[in-house]
C-alpha cells in the first residue's frame, strides 16, 4: 500500500499520465482482473501481465507489480488509481479495461512470436518462437469480436524467415481477415513495394518503426537493420495511404539529446509521417537503463503536439494500432487536451 500524503489531488488521467509512464507499473487490488496473458508485442514483451486503466478519455497500460508505488483499487465497474505525485497524493477515478487481443477494443495480434534480429532494447528474440496460421489468427479475431467491442484489427510481427516469406505469410492472413469488415493496421519491417500491396489488400494504416531519433543510435541499437529502408518505406507509404494514415514508433530514452529527438519529430512530420514517442521500457540488453523522466516525457510530447498543429496532422484520427490505443505513450490531442488540429 502507498502512504497517503496529507493533500490529495484529483486529476484527469491525461494530466498525470507522464508521471505514470515514468513509473510504468501498478499494484491492483480488489476485484480480480480479467484474464490477460503476457504480451508478445510492444513495451515489456514477455515481461508479464499488465493492466489497462482508463478514465473514459485517456488510457494507460501498466505492468503488474505488487511493489509498485501506484495503486489501483478495482471494484469491478469502477476503479481508483492513486499514487504520490510531486504535490501530494494524486487520485484518478476510472475503470479497468478488458482487452480484445493485446489491448482494449482491438484484435492486435502478433503473427510471428520471435525474431531473427536482435535489437538491443527488444526482448522478442528471447521468446519461444511461434508462427500463427491464418486460421489461428482468424479464430483469435472471432473470439475477440464475440467477447469485446472490437473496433479494428492490428497486425504486427517479428521476422523469423526471409523477407519474402514474411510478406507472403502476411498477404495470406490479410486475405483471411478482410471479411471481418474492420479497419486493418499493419506494423512490420517493410520491403520495397509493400505499401502498395497492403493498400490493395484493404489495409487502412501502416506503421514502420524508425525506433531511434538518429541514424547513429539506430546502428547501435539495431545493427542488423537498415534505417534508410524504413525512411524510404515511410515516404512511399504516405503517398499511398495519405494523411493521418502512416505512423512510426520512436523510442524516448536511448541516449538521444532533446534536440535530436525534436529534429527527428519535425523531419517525420515534414514528410507526412506521424511519430509515436514511446518511453523506453528497459529490457533485454538495456535492462540496466532507466525509464525516461516524467518531465522529459511531457516536454517532448508538448513539442510533438505543437508540431502536429503546425503541420496539420492528427493522431487522434487513427483507426488502428498504437495511436488508437494510446496506452503506452503520452498522446497529443487526447492526453494533453490542447485542442484539435485545424485543417
Amino acid at each position: 500500500m502507498i502512504q497517503r500524503a496529507e493533500t490529495e489531488h484529483s486529476k484527469e488521467l491525461g494530466c498525470a499520465k507522464h508521471l505514470l509512464l515514468a513509473i510504468g507499473s501498478a499494484n491492483v487490488i480488489g476485484v480480480s482482473l480479467p484474464a490477460s496473458l503476457s504480451s508478445h508485442a510492444g513495451p515489456g514483451a514477455g515481461q508479464g501481465r499488465s493492466v489497462f486503466f482508463s478514465d473514459g478519455v485517456s488510457r494507460i497500460r501498466l505492468t503488474l507489480d505488487e511493489n509498485s508505488p501506484v495503486l489501483i483499487e478495482n471494484s469491478g465497474e469502477t476503479a481508483v488509481l492513486t499514487f504520490d505525485g510531486p504535490g501530494g497524493l494524486i487520485s484518478v477515478e476510472g475503470f479497468v479495461e478488458k482487452t480484445g487481443c493485446h489491448c482494449p477494443k482491438q484484435a492486435y495480434i502478433t503473427i510471428n512470436e520471435g525474431c531473427i534480429f536482435s535489437c538491443r532494447y527488444c526482448n522478442v528474440p528471447n521468446l519461444d518462437k511461434h508462427i500463427k496460421t491464418p486460421d489461428e489468427i482468424a479464430s483469435l479475431i472471432s473470439d475477440a469480436v464475440r467477447r469485446e467491442n472490437v473496433e479494428c484489427i492490428s497486425l504486427t510481427s517479428g521476422v523469423v524467415g526471409t523477407m519474402q516469406e514474411e510478406d507472403e505469410r502476411l498477404f495470406a492472413i490479410l486475405e483471411r481477415v478482410r471479411p471481418f469488415g474492420l479497419p486493418i493496421g499493419v506494423s512490420v519491417y517493410p520491403t520495397p513495394g509493400l505499401s502498395q500491396r497492403l493498400f490493395e489488400l484493404g489495409v487502412s494504416e501502416v506503421k514502420f518503426n524508425l525506433e531511434t531519433a538518429t541514424g547513429k543510435l539506430f546502428a547501435e541499437m539495431c545493427p542488423s537493420l537498415d534505417r534508410d529502408v524504413l525512411c524510404n518505406a515511410l515516404k512511399e507509404a504516405v503517398g499511398i495511404f495519405g494523411k493521418n494514415r502512416v505512423y512510426t514508433n520512436i523510442i524516448l530514452g536511448l541516449g538521444e539529446s532533446k534536440a535530436e529527438m525534436k529534429q527527428c519529430i519535425t523531419h517525420c512530420l515534414e514528410n507526412g509521417v506521424i511519430p509515436i514517442i514511446r518511453p523506453l521500457t528497459p529490457s533485454a540488453q538495456l535492462s540496466h537503463f532507466s525509464r525516461p523522466l516524467a518531465e522529459d516525457i511531457l516536454s517532448i510530447s508538448e513539442f510533438l503536439q505543437s508540431e502536429l498543429l503546425r503541420f496539420g496532422l492528427d493522431p487522434s484520427a487513427s483507426k488502428t494500432m498504437c495511436a488508437k490505443c494510446m496506452g503506452c505513450d503520452l498522446t497529443p490531442m487526447t492526453d494533453l487536451h490542447l485542442g484539435e488540429v485545424t485543417p
